[in-house]
């Protein structure tokens, strides 16, 4: 049972301040101004109505893994303030890319030239940019998503020559060994995707540069933040207690 309204408000917007207070001390413990480090709040296991909580604390770029989910809330959400701004952290099938690239900020999942191409298609007619991140395998395991790091260089040159896909970074996702390994094997592999980036931007000229870094969830942030990070994606953490 969910707790009463107020209450609900309030430990949301506790949970947000608590990640906001974390976010901030690993950039001091980095060395780096909290400024540079957006949290992205994850809405994908909660409702429409406590996706209005969030941001309404001030949350205001939300992430959905699904396409479907994030039309369901977007249009629930159309006008309201403060304005979303929609993050799709999730695969996107092709088939689905007219309806979802006009409700999004930032697409965190490109992971093939094949969608590139698919995306840069249905962006020219109607005249849109997708900013876009190249999601990036870190595992190296082929039951994982998104694109080898040997094949990261190829997808980046092909839409770096399109008109209407801007890269502006990558993405990743770190592998989820348990116990005591946990935090060093993420960090090392956060520590791998921020080298693969600065080595793209010497060796494949791009309009962005590739500032964005998107790495880091609930369980490990802090690590990503350490190693550059500069798009953090926080579900769970700020759902506790209420969904």
């Amino acid at each position: 049972m969910m707790a009463a309204e107020d209450d609900i408000v309030a430990r949301c917007r506790r949970n947000l301040a608590a990640v906001q207070d974390r976010i901030a001390a690993a950039c001091r413990q980095a060395g780096r101004d909290p400024a540079e480090v957006r949290l992205v709040g994850v809405t994908k296991y909660v409702s429409t109505d406590l996706t209005r909580i969030l941001l309404d604390a001030d949350c205001s770029d939300l992430g959905e893994s699904r396409p479907q989910s994030l039309w369901e809330k977007g249009a629930a959400l159309a006008g309201h303030e403060p304005r979303p701004h929609w993050h799709l952290i999730g695969h996107l099938q092709r088939n689905k890319i007219r309806r979802t690239l006009p409700l999004l900020t930032l697409l965190h999942s490109l992971d093939s030239v094949r969608l590139a191409e698919a995306i840069e298609a249905e962006a020219a007619p109607a005249g849109i940019i997708c900013d876009t991140l190249v999601e990036v395998n870190l595992t190296g395991n082929p039951a994982r998503t998104g694109v080898m790091e040997a094949d990261v260089p190829t997808v980046l040159e092909v839409a770096s020559r399109m008109a209407h896909v801007r890269v502006v970074g990558l993405m990743g996702m770190a592998s989820e060994p348990t116990g005591d390994e946990r935090g060093a094997a993420a960090q090392r592999q956060f520590a791998r995707l921020r080298e693969l980036r600065d080595e793209l931007i010497a060796r494949i000229p791009t309009p962005t540069g590739l500032s964005e870094l998107s790495m880091g969830m609930s369980g490990d942030f802090e690590s990503a933040i350490l190693e550059g990070s500069t798009l953090v994606r926080v579900g769970s953490t700020l759902w506790e207690g209420i969904s």
